[in-house]
């Protein structure tokens, strides 16, 4: 008669054959979900777009063939990083230096034609170009009635990043993701 025998714990977030990494070290792609995306499998997933880019790069250093994976971003979301507040002197400053760049080069185009002082038509198209660009910067912001006082930057983020490859290839890229990993853990 035997007698019947526990199985070893697993950590969490693995199959029970990899152990865990150090923090910081993302999951093996082995404790990955196992899903498919037409024709193709996912083979890792990292919670930033650097360590997705990372993997791909190993892939490819071991001949892999790169053209057959790719990277998705999964829950994306939009980040406003505001920069500072925005009142009609700065619209008229940024208007000025937009102004100044598209006078400049009319300037240079009309400065290429002329038979006179070149520098002057060029110092002119500059000067009209920032005048005008200050007066319709600062008019802007003055009919928004104060509803967006500030300037921002727009991003997109994702939550997670997954490596993808084609459905053939994919137990390749997921045995070089694994050694990858192993280095990345200290483990030899």
């Amino acid at each position: 008669m035997t007698t019947p025998t526990t199985p070893e714990p697993a950590m969490p977030g693995t199959t029970g054959t990899i152990p865990p990494g150090p923090a910081g070290v993302p999951a093996p792609p082995a404790a990955a979900p196992q899903s498919t995306v037409g024709g193709t499998v996912q083979v890792g997933v990292y919670p930033d777009y650097a360590l997705a880019q990372q993997a791909v790069d190993h892939l490819s250093d071991n001949k892999f063939p790169v053209e057959r994976t790719s990277i998705i971003g999964t829950d994306l979301r939009l980040v406003e990083n505001v920069l500072g507040r925005l009142t009609t002197a700065r619209a008229a400053g940024a208007g000025a230096a937009s102004g100044a760049w598209f006078g400049l080069f009319i300037g240079l185009f009309f400065g290429i034609f002329s038979d006179s002082n070149w520098y002057s038509v060029i110092f002119l198209g500059l000067l009209i170009g920032a005048i005008w660009g200050a007066v319709f910067g600062a008019l802007a912001q003055a009919m928004t009635g104060g509803r967006r006082d500030f300037t921002s930057r727009s991003s997109l983020q994702a939550a997670q990043y997954a490596v993808i490859a084609d459905a053939e290839v994919a137990d390749e890229a997921r045995v070089l993701l694994t050694s990858i990993n192993w280095r990345a853990s200290g483990a030899s």
